[in-house]
Formats: C-alpha cells, sequence, structure tokens
C-alpha cells in the first residue's frame, strides 16, 4: 500500500517553524560544519513560458530539490511570476517524505539568512558588538521587504523603519501594515540612507540602487533581490569599499551580479579583495575594518532551503500525523 506523501501549505509551516526558529536552523547548519562551498549549483532550464530553476542538496538524513517556474508574463495575467514546490526525500532510500509550499519557504528562508548574516556582522562592530538596530532602511516594498523586517525583528530589536520604493501606493500600504503591528515605520526616501544603520535591498533591479557615497561608514549593508550576472543592486564602489561577505564564494562567482561586476572573477580568485562567506561570519573568524561598511550579498543556496525544510518538518510531526489520522492514512 502506498502512504500519502503530506502536503505542507504556508499555514502548516507557518504553525511548524517560527521566524526565530528559521534562523536558528539555518545558524545550527553552519555551525554544524555544512560544507556549503561544495553545495550543489542552482541548475536554470529554458521552457516557452519561461524557466525552471531548480536547486537539488542533500544533508545526512534528506535529500531535496526546490522546483521553480519563473514566467516573466504571468505578471500580465494576474499571476505570480515566481511559483514552487519543495520536494523532500529521505536520503537513505530517496523515498518521498513530503511537499513544501516552495514559495512560502523561499518567504522565510531568505531573510532567515539575511538575519543570520545582519546578526553576526552587528556582534561584529569594531565599536563594539551590538544587539540592536536603532534604524533600517529597506530599498524595494514586495513581499521580501516585509518579511525581511518582520524576521530580523524576530531575532534583534529594531528601532525606526524606513521603506523606499518606487511604486508610492505599494510602499504605504506595506508601511501601514507594520505600524498595525506595532513597528515605528515610515515611507523613507534616499536621504534616510546615510543615516541608516542597516540598509537591505529586496529590488529586481538590474541597476545599482546603492552606491559607496550613500552609505555611512559603519552601516550594514544586505543586498539579496537581484539575481545572475548582469543584474546589480550595489554599485562597484560599495562592493569595492567594503568587508565583503557572501554566501559561499563558488556560488557568488557563478552568479552574484554584485560581485562580478565590481571585479571580474579572475581578480577576485588572485585575491584582490578579501570575500568572506556565512560560514566564516558564524564563527566569529572575520574581523571588520574600522570606519569601513560591511556588505552581505547572496543569491539564494540549495542547502539553506534544506536546513529550514528539516527545522519545518520536525516542527510538523504533529501536524502530519494528525492529517493522516483525519484521512485515515496508515
Amino acid at each position: 500500500m502506498t502512504t500519502a506523501v503530506p502536503v505542507l501549505d504556508q499555514d502548516d509551516i507557518e504553525r511548524a517553524l517560527t521566524a526565530a526558529g528559521a534562523v536558528a536552523a539555518i545558524e545550527d547548519a553552519l555551525r554544524r560544519g555544512i560544507d556549503i562551498e561544495n553545495d550543489a549549483p542552482r541548475l536554470f532550464s529554458p521552457v516557452v513560458a519561461g524557466e525552471f530553476l531548480l536547486m537539488p542538496t542533500q544533508s545526512p538524513q534528506h535529500a531535496g530539490i526546490k522546483v521553480v517556474t519563473i514566467a516573466p508574463r504571468n505578471t500580465e495575467r494576474g499571476l505570480p511570476k515566481i511559483q514552487a514546490w519543495y520536494l523532500l526525500f529521505d536520503a537513505a532510500t530517496l523515498s518521498p517524505v513530503a511537499i513544501l509550499d516552495g514559495a512560502h519557504l523561499t518567504l522565510l528562508r531568505t531573510p532567515a539568512v539575511t538575519a543570520v548574516a545582519v546578526r553576526a556582522l552587528l556582534a561584529a562592530d569594531p565599536r563594539g558588538p551590538r544587539d540592536r538596530i536603532a534604524s533600517l532602511a529597506v530599498i524595494g516594498s514586495g513581499p521580501q521587504a516585509e518579511a525581511h523586517v518582520r524576521v530580523l525583528a524576530a531575532t534583534v530589536s529594531v528601532g525606526a523603519v524606513s521603506i523606499i520604493g518606487r511604486t508610492p501606493q505599494r510602499v504605504r500600504a506595506l508601511v501601514e501594515r507594520l505600524r498595525a503591528d506595532g513597528f515605528d515605520a515610515r515611507v523613507g526616501t534616499p536621504a534616510d540612507l546615510p543615516t541608516a544603520e542597516v540598509i537591505v535591498t529586496v529590488t529586481s533591479s538590474s541597476e545599482p540602487v546603492l552606491a559607496r557615497a550613500q552609505v555611512a561608514d559603519d552601516a550594514i549593508v544586505a543586498a539579496v533581490g537581484s539575481h545572475g550576472t548582469d543584474h546589480r543592486e550595489l554599485a562597484a564602489d560599495l562592493i569595492r569599499g567594503a568587508d565583503l561577505v557572501v554566501e559561499a564564494r563558488a556560488s557568488a562567482l557563478r552568479e552574484n551580479g554584485n560581485v562580478l561586476v565590481a571585479r571580474p572573477a579572475e581578480e577576485w580568485r588572485a585575491g584582490a579583495q578579501p570575500m568572506h562567506n556565512v560560514r566564516e561570519l558564524v564563527s566569529d573568524s572575520i574581523v571588520r575594518t574600522a570606519r569601513r561598511p560591511a556588505v552581505y550579498t547572496g543569491v539564494g543556496m540549495s542547502w539553506e532551503d534544506l536546513a529550514v525544510v528539516e527545522g519545518i518538518m520536525a516542527g510538523a510531526a504533529d501536524l502530519i500525523t494528525d492529517d493522516r489520522s483525519r484521512k485515515g492514512a496508515p
């Protein structure tokens, strides 16, 4: 008899794992010594309506793959441009274990990794360790912008929040939602950037939205919106003038436009500028430079999804058992 594979939707994921739990799952994976530099590369495959993005990886317990579809014309149809499902398998038998809402997983995973990086960079502040963001500026007003504010606030104290975006209606709507939940949020402008302690960019821009002159000397910048070698959110002078952290050097040199436009890959490989990865960052082996910004930039990696999925599955055990009992599954 074939046992039904449980499907976890957005509500199931939210019940199973908190934002703080997702951050802890990423930190735990890094502290256990996961080999992030040798994680499987993301695979792109074109189709008529757009492309597939496949993100496979494995851990001692599980193998998993996130299947993402990117359909640019969906916005004209009132449909999401990006849709995704996560398929989880047992590592030993490759038998299916669960299917999860991949879009919501990404909405949890991406800010969780950012929070790990920001927390560690705050702790490494050359003026002394910090555990509070007095002023946060977010460039972007989409789902990831909101998720980043909420996940950061779940793990570190956040003061004033400025939302800066190109679509006033979306910016105002996001500010209102944040205010309704107690955030000190307001509509921001580029004038807010030089005084922000932390700046998060979550745009799909192909051209820089932030340059060195707009950033305070000791600020932390997290750029996680643009993907691909030809897209970047940060100007070259900001990358070159900062203490730089990436998810992994291998993935950054494959597809991070923020890094590859600032310097050719050959220069990075030759050591023209230090490039640290997040595993080194959480191991407290990075010393930040005084009066120099710190930049974290990421594109998304497969190991991150699986780390969060395993956290979800640990928290969802009772949900799955209850669901099977209701359906009479063995």
